[in-house]
């Protein structure tokens, strides 16, 4: 791939006429890149599709491709990318749910709005792979009826569908009320009895490791299972019945599903496998008796995945705050804190809870700068970053505390340009900050250019557009190609740079 034309495809400011002559010579890599522009005209559209017809799928999508520019016969794949977007004329639905090859039936299968009779000629297909890719997307009357269908794998791509309507999720789970299946992808490839081998070692084998049937379809019918307890259709006391199911996934599954009844999630609260009671802890409806057990959880993962829930009272915080590593993230508890919450939690004395709240970007600046004062380092890097802190404030914390604070200092976006480029002009190679820099908006062009010196944050500075034009032209010609694709794509790039690399 040529790095230059590669980096001007993606280059904003190249202007429509050089646009124009980069569309025509363009190979598969720089196509792609092209049609990731939203700028394109409706001839360069054209032009694009006609020679590289699997762009079309992106070009349909972000919408950038009519039906007028596309003959289905010509260029099927992009006829199929606009009937997945809804834009394309119901005859073209006809014309392919006839047709021979069965991979653009069923990418038909999972369009949107279909016309009723390509519905029902799908529904029939002697395929069943285009009946599996119908079931999982198509509206709730239509799943109703592919409930019942003879074929496991058609009934479990229903359990996925969202739109399958409650009382046939319950169906699909208990297995009752509807006739039993009579094949899977098992049975119709093996004589059954069959478990497949996890190490197969068949070159021609489709089959997933541990797919099995004896005439009763089990690991589509488990695989099915799972699929209706994760369905945020499915009824709640249909999936709690499963709350004591011997396989823990399973139980996984339901201990996500809002709404349990408190009996059952205080079960799921003492289950032996931590991935049950890690998906539970994330469960949005368990109320504060459970909270308070999963707090005290010896699993690291349960612990993290409740300091993270949407209403973990403030009051727990300190039973979690030094046993998880949140790092810099924004818990959910620390953003909806009230003003009185926020002063009170930046006053305690664990430094845990303190680098938590220093987390919020929207601190009362009473508040902010008392936190710019900390003790503690890990306090002092996710305050670092606040936006109301003052370039004073940020030099004082890099002079006090230096490379301990100095990649959080430089991501702060009122960091002035004089200690950006300060600290680029001395930072040893290697740092992050120095990446940070020369992404930052501010940066000036002598913190830049100083940034070119580091091998990982010189394509970082190649692509910003306060880098002075002598500097974006030679690095035209640099070692690495990754940065002279950043350098092309840089907008500051002059035209007549352009024009010369072009054919």
């Amino acid at each position: 791939m040529n790095a230059v034309q590669a980096g001007l495809a993606a280059n904003p400011s190249l202007p429509p006429e050089l646009l124009d002559r980069l569309t025509e010579a363009a190979d598969d890599e720089i196509a792609w890149k092209l049609a990731h522009r939203s700028d394109l005209a409706a001839a360069q559209v054209s032009a694009l599709v006609t020679r590289f017809p699997e762009t079309a799928v992106l070009l349909a999508h972000e919408g950038m491709l009519t039906a007028e520019q596309v003959d289905p016969a010509l260029l099927p794949e992009a006829a199929l990318a606009l009937l997945d977007t809804g834009a394309g004329p119901g005859e073209w639905a006809r014309r392919f749910a006839g047709d021979t090859d069965v991979r653009r039936r069923v990418r038909l299968a999972a369009c949107p709005g279909l016309p009723p009779d390509v519905v029902e000629t799908l529904v029939e297909d002697p395929d069943v792979e285009v009946v599996v890719e119908l079931a999982l997307w198509a509206p709730a009357d239509v799943t109703v009826r592919l409930a019942r269908h003879p074929h496991a794998d058609v009934r479990s791509a229903v359990a996925n569908n969202e739109a399958t309507p409650a009382e046939v999720l319950e169906a699909l789970l208990t297995a009752q009320g509807l006739p039993p299946a009579l094949h899977c992808s098992v049975c119709d490839r093996e004589p059954i009895p069959f478990v497949h081998p996890p190490a197969c070692a068949r070159t021609d084998c489709e089959l997933p490791p541990g797919a099995a049937c004896d005439g009763s379809h089990g690991s589509t019918v488990f695989r099915m299972r799972e699929r209706a307890l994760r369905n945020p259709a499915v009824p709640v006391d249909a999936a709690a019945r499963f709350a004591g199911d011997p396989v823990w996934w399973i139980r996984a599954h339901v201990a996500e599903r809002p709404g349990l009844p408190p009996e059952v999630c205080r079960l799921l609260a003492e289950d032996p496998a931590p991935g049950v009671r890690s998906a539970l802890a994330g469960n949005p409806s368990i109320d504060e008796e459970v909270m308070r057990t999963l707090a005290a959880d010896t699993d690291p993962s349960v612990r993290r995945e409740l300091a993270h829930h949407p209403h973990l009272p403030t009051a727990l915080l300190g039973a979690l705050a030094g046993r998880i590593k949140a790092g810099t993230a924004l818990l959910p508890c620390i953003a909806r804190a009230s003003v009185q919450d926020v002063a009170r939690l930046a006053a305690s004395p664990d430094p845990a809870i303190r680098m938590l709240v220093a987390a919020r970007r929207d601190l009362p600046a009473g508040v902010r700068d008392m936190l710019a004062g900390d003790p503690d380092a890990k306090v002092l890097k996710n305050i670092a970053p606040h936006p109301g802190l003052t370039g004073t404030q940020l030099r004082t914390l890099v002079e006090q505390h230096g490379e301990r604070v100095t990649a959080q200092v430089t991501a702060n976006p009122g960091a002035p340009p004089g200690l950006l480029a300060d600290l680029a002009t001395r930072l040893p190679r290697g740092r992050k900050a120095l990446r940070v820099i020369a992404q930052h908006p501010a940066a000036p062009a002598g913190a830049l250019e100083a940034c070119l010196g580091d091998r990982r944050a010189r394509v970082v500075a190649a692509r910003h557009p306060r880098l002075p034009v002598r500097s974006i032209v030679g690095l035209l010609a640099d070692d690495d190609q990754e940065v002279v694709e950043a350098a092309a794509a840089n907008p500051s790039l002059p035209v007549e740079e352009m024009e010369k690399r072009l054919p």
